[in-house]
């Protein structure tokens, strides 16, 4: 191959999914020059597997995008198909939005914003090799010769790097939905010293809306006022989604052809997620089920493309029919697309820093599935921590992280990079010790002034964010201060909500704090308008409320937790020097080389007496 010099950037993205947009929004935005390269223009944003955004802890993510001044949560607002905000009748920590999306019109969507971003070039082009010397990154190489001298590399190329696809006995190389691996890439990572791992994920059958019986189907709708992505403006659900179920055919058809199952005959290599798991995996694990549960999703107003979530399949094509032919309501459907598995390479995260650059080689940023992640939403987030630390390694500027105890983002990135991880990583609201801090609702008011600084959110929207702010405050100010004198209704409310008369009037935060009473009694007892006031604000002051003690409790374990967090370990400790430290605590502080004494804490192999060992050796200036 014959290679000549193409121009000059700042940062190369490498993959246009979820990962990739995102950080290469972010690096334009913040005034970089950027290429976004791509196997092919048409599948710049495209949803390979589930047509939705959010779910279960994945909502907090793209609340946290957007309050950065990401774009998921604006595009998924644009194309929303249906609204439901899961764990509606659970605790505030754990309510998390999930948007059902026209694929399409996210791709189109996504794909328009980029063409039409400053400093940001889209390319259709593969990467075959990233360049470095011992200084870090200096370019990379596409299959066409064109070498474009960079300052940094972030790679987000999903489930192409090293694709291939399975379906029962057929095996091919491929990227998501048949397209192009990125295989020669492979080869010149691992001559760049990265570590590579092999990880699996599959997607359900596709099949025509007209060929499903939907009187045999659970109606899903969305909510009667749905909710938005960064609480924008509401907009009314589009199309309803279904739910069938399996049954003991369907079982017995899937357990009389494990012998045919990639996953189980020996041909798939790569790990699957656990939390994801395919249909027959789930019949397999969990024998003494009777049926499971699946959802027939739409995949948009202009296709009869429907989507069956819970059915992944890698079963060969006729046992795939056999068995949806099975489900009750199911009995016609028509195949669009074949359900397959598709096994990629991605590194190992432990090589990573915080700021999802590679250690020990500079400039070079990994995001997304590539970094052993699953789901849009964790590569998002990914990929706008890579975009905005790229952009300021070029620009000369401090790096940016998040902790823990301010983002879900930051729980993501720190059990990644700290803890590894041997399985497709999947965002849960359980894995935040702090959730109740780290909730939807607040994120704005946890990320979006950081999204300021970066040069992310407009002045306009932070003057906005401000206004909404103060008047959040000062009906927090209002309810923990004022009292409702004593009346009539008062009494009938509180006899209603099963609690004693008083006689005499009680702060407004008193009574909000008794679980039945809402903040629309309070401002309706107040003769105040509840209309006046934005839905969200109201239901964040009454959360604030109610949680206060909650809150506090955690606020002072962040406090306490965060003095670990500020004792710095320096670069340049040789920890198997320190006297006292275990051999493999050592080592794996010698491999992974926190920050600070926290991120040590939470290394596996890490015990608290090695900590100790590290507070004394840090306290007495690095001596023995």
């Amino acid at each position: 191959m014959i290679k000549y010099e193409a121009e000059r950037i700042d940062v190369a993205v490498i993959g246009a999914g979820h990962a990739g947009l995102e950080a290469a929004l972010a690096c334009a935005r913040m005034g970089v020059k950027t290429v976004l390269f791509t196997l092919t223009l048409d599948l710049v944003g495209n949803m390979p597997c589930n047509p939705s955004i959010g779910g279960t802890g994945k909502g907090h993510l793209v609340f946290e995008i957007d309050a950065l001044g990401g774009e998921m949560g604006r595009a998924a607002n644009a194309v929303m198909l249906q609204s439901r905000m899961l764990n509606a009748s659970k605790g505030p920590a754990v309510r998390s939005l999930r948007m059902q999306s026209d694929r399409v019109r996210y791709r189109d969507y996504m794909k328009n914003i980029v063409e039409n971003t400053p400093n940001l070039t889209l390319k259709q082009s593969e990467v075959v090799s990233v360049e470095a010397d011992e200084n870090g990154v200096t370019g990379v190489t596409t299959s066409f010769g064109a070498f474009y001298p960079a300052k940094c590399v972030v790679i987000a190329t999903g489930t192409s790097l090293g694709g291939r696809i399975i379906v029962g006995e057929e095996a091919y190389e491929s990227g998501p939905d048949n397209t192009l691996p990125a295989n020669r890439l492979v080869e010149s990572l691992k001559e760049q010293g990265v570590k590579l791992a092999r990880f699996k994920t599959g997607t359900p059958p596709r099949i025509h809306a007209d060929s499903i019986d939907y009187e045999k189907l659970e109606l899903q709708e969305g909510d009667v006022e749905p909710t938005m992505f960064g609480f924008a403006k509401s907009r009314p659900n589009v199309l309803p989604c279904y739910i069938a179920y399996t049954n003991q055919k369907t079982h017995d058809i899937i357990r009389q052809n494990l012998s045919r199952s990639p996953l189980f005959s020996g041909v798939i290599h790569g790990t699957g997620p656990r939390y994801c798991p395919s249909i027959e995996d789930k019949v397999t694990r969990f024998a003494d089920k009777e049926r499971h549960q699946i959802f027939v999703e739409p995949m948009g107003t202009d296709t009869k493309e429907v989507y069956l979530q819970g059915l992944s399949s890698s079963l060969p094509e006729e046992v795939q029919l056999e068995l949806i032919h099975s489900i009750e309501g199911l009995e016609n459907a028509v195949f669009m697309r074949t359900a397959y598995a598709i096994e990629y390479d991605c590194c190992d995260p432990l090589q990573l820093t915080n700021t999802l650059e590679f250690r020990d080689i500079k400039g070079l940023f990994g995001a997304g599935q590539f970094n052993g992640s699953s789901g849009y939403e964790e590569a998002a987030a990914q990929g706008l921590i890579a975009g905005i630390n790229a952009a300021l390694k070029v620009k000369g500027e401090d790096s940016f992280s998040l902790t823990r105890s301010e983002s879900y983002i930051g729980t993501l990135i720190d059990d990644l990079v700290t803890k590894g991880t041997n399985e497709p990583y999947r965002m849960m609201t359980s894995r935040s010790e702090y959730r109740l801090l780290l909730r939807q609702d607040n994120a704005q008011t946890r990320l979006l002034p950081k999204g300021y600084e970066l040069g992310l959110v407009s002045e306009e929207r932070y003057n906005e964010f401000l206004e909404t702010e103060k008047t959040l405050n000062d009906l927090i100010y209002t309810l923990e201060h004022e009292s409702i004198k004593a009346s009539a209704e008062l009494d009938d409310l509180l006899e209603e909500r099963g609690y004693a008369r008083t006689g005499a009037g009680i702060v407004k935060a008193e009574l909000l704090r008794r679980p039945e009473i809402t903040i629309y009694d309070i401002l309706k007892l107040s003769g105040d308008d509840a209309e006046k006031y934005d839905k969200n604000i109201l239901v964040r002051a009454e959360t604030e409320i109610k949680y206060s003690g909650y809150i506090k409790r955690q606020l002072a374990e962040v406090e306490r937790f965060s003095k670990l967090e500020e004792k710095m370990l320096p670069d340049g400790i040789d920890y198997t020097t320190i006297r006292g430290l275990r051999i493999e605590a050592a080592q794996k502080l010698q491999k992974l080389r926190p920050e600070n004494i926290g991120r040590a804490s939470r290394i596996s192999g890490v015990s608290p007496s090695d900590i100790s060992v590290l507070l004394i050796y840090l306290s007495q200036g690095g001596k023995q």
